[in-house]
């Protein structure tokens, strides 16, 4: 089964509908439908764990995970992370989710989401698509952090290219959450708080 960027056809340009149904065809197996999907928003820094939290959220309710990281690899084949590069591939991001919490498919999008500017579309998104929203963010201690980007940046592994300059401008543009969200460390056992946030996309 594959998904189309139907809302796209009427209002985007042909390189912006190519963007949504580009990251819409590489989804497989088909997601789990469900009669109120749900919008994970994962919030947190490079190296804090979140494309774990993510994979771990998808074995739980085969939901579909969005990696922005890996997506602007998809749409660029040399990223350079302009801020134009950034509003592409982002507006290409919510048109994906939408079209997939249309069809009933709930979603986690795997990105820093640091800023509420960032967030507010998605929760216009969700609530729009009368679908569950899901905040979750997503900590670690710094030693631990470091840690993973440099073992990251040895090995090349991953979709991610940040390294511990990102790690730092980054997080001076974190701001806080300001709705009632799940806190994951994921230092620590992450299996309790995982189980609540997928009985919360589940709706049980």
């Amino acid at each position: 089964m594959s998904y189309t960027g139907e809302r796209m056809t009427q209002t985007a340009a042909p390189q912006a509908q190519g963007d949504v149904e580009r990251i819409l065809v590489q989804i497989a197996p088909a997601p789990r439908r469900s009669p109120r999907p749900a919008l994970v928003v994962l919030v947190g820094l490079p190296g804090s764990g979140k494309s774990t939290v993510a994979e771990e959220l998808r074995a739980r309710t085969g939901c579909v995970v969005l990696e922005s990281d890996a997506l602007r690899k998809l749409l660029v084949s040399r990223p350079a992370y302009s801020s134009t590069e950034s509003l592409r591939l982002f507006e290409a991001i919510h048109e994906a989710i939408a079209a997939l919490l249309a069809k009933g498919a709930s979603v986690v999008l795997d990105a820093t989401n640091v800023a509420e500017s960032e967030r507010a579309p998605l929760y216009k998104i969700a609530e729009q698509a009368n679908a569950r929203l899901v905040l979750v963010r997503v900590t670690a201690p710094e030693r631990v952090t470091r840690r993973r980007l440099a073992e990251r940046h040895d090995s090349a592994e991953g979709a991610s290219d940040a390294d511990i300059v990102v790690f730092e401008r980054m997080r001076e543009r974190v701001e806080e959450i300001q709705r009632p969200h799940h806190l994951v460390d994921t230092s620590k056992d992450v299996a309790p708080v995982l189980d609540a946030v997928a009985k919360e996309m589940m709706g049980t």
